[in-house]
């Protein structure tokens, strides 16, 4: 079998459902993992091509063993993916310096996301995924708010992914004006520690006051943020309208992380390594020109040309004297013995 067709065995295992041992029983899986053991040393890279995306969605997908991977989607092609510890600043930056920057970018809004699209793509304009902002408004005032204000917050998030159209957003932000004109005073308000009955579990030691309605607060800074980035209504621009601009991360959510995630779950078991590997495959092959065999041809040792011609003899005087060779030479314990060791 060449090592084309080991790879295509090992890409179809890797990438599919079937356990080693569907195979044809421990014989054929032992006989597999022997032949493929090469494999995992392959390194796919997606290349870069300079090309100029309309849409790009960006996200994390964390791993168990504690790497994530930040990936690049465009309709639903991988375009480029980076690995990292967290998610950070440096890290995104890693993966924006390699692709030019597109015109919308819809995202989470993770941890260093937002300085290093100021930093690396400037231009582009940020659509932040209206289904996080809701679950980061619920994270704070839960869906079971026993006060107007966090009923009413709650109320406000949850009618954000039902915006579809111009009117609809203004609307939206009419409600949001009046929640604000009814409770935006709660959210200032403050509570002094020589005043207070009870100091909350999250307080400093040194600190002297707090929001008295902080996870009110902390709410609505979510939607106050988004609002004033300009990141919230972004694909009901009408400048926009041609490119379909989506409102979520739904597309990157379901058709690339939870396949990722799939995929460990199918090949549970195996070592960080190996798990890195299989999740740089399934990004590879979902990019816009996979080509394994480019992926091999690339790795492959260079064949040493061996040829017949004799070596001219050195004409050097000074030539180094060889060190190793054919003779006799006393300190290797290579001369006529005598005595015991030479009888019969």
């Amino acid at each position: 079998m060449t090592r084309k067709a080991q790879l295509d065995q090992f890409l179809a295992w890797i990438t599919g459902k079937a356990s080693q041992a569907d195979l044809g029983g421990a014989s054929a899986a032992r006989q597999f993992r022997r032949t493929t053991a090469w494999c995992w040393a392959l390194r796919p890279v997606i290349p870069v091509t300079g090309a100029v995306y309309d849409v790009l969605q960006i996200d994390g997908f964390n791993l168990r063993t504690g790497w994530c991977v930040l990936v690049a989607t465009h309709r639903g092609t991988v375009v480029a993916f980076q690995w990292c510890s967290r998610e950070s600043a440096a890290a995104w930056g890693a993966l924006m310096q390699r692709l030019p920057a597109p015109l919308v970018v819809v995202c989470d809004g993770g941890s260093g996301m937002h300085a290093a699209l100021n930093t690396h793509w400037p231009t582009a304009q940020v659509q932040r995924c209206l289904v996080h902002l809701q679950r980061n408004v619920r994270k704070h005032v839960t869906t079971r708010s026993k006060t107007p204000a966090g009923q009413g917050l709650w109320g406000l998030a949850l009618k954000l992914t039902r915006v579809k159209t111009v009117t609809g957003g203004e609307e939206w932000a009419q409600l949001f004006l009046a929640w604000e004109n009814s409770f935006l005073h709660l959210t200032k308000e403050r509570t002094y520690r020589k005043h207070a009955a009870e100091v909350p579990s999250w307080a400093r030691p040194n600190q002297t006051w707090w929001y008295t309605h902080q996870r009110l607060r902390s709410g609505y800074q979510v939607l106050q943020r988004a609002i004033q980035g300009g990141h919230l209504f972004t694909f009901l621009s009408p400048q926009l309208a041609h490119l379909n601009v989506p409102s979520t991360t739904n597309e990157i959510e379901g058709g690339t992380n939870s396949q990722m995630r799939l995929l460990l779950r199918l090949h549970r078991g195996m070592p960080e390594e190996h798990q890195r590997r299989a999740i740089e495959w399934w990004l590879y092959l979902h990019s816009e020109f996979p080509n394994p065999a480019v992926i091999l041809k690339e790795h492959q040792p260079e064949k040493r040309q061996h040829t017949n011609t004799a070596q001219p003899e050195s004409k050097d005087p000074a030539a180094p004297v060889s060190l190793y060779d054919t003779g006799l030479d006393a300190n290797e314990g290579l001369w006529t013995r005598s005595g015991w060791a030479g009888r019969p």
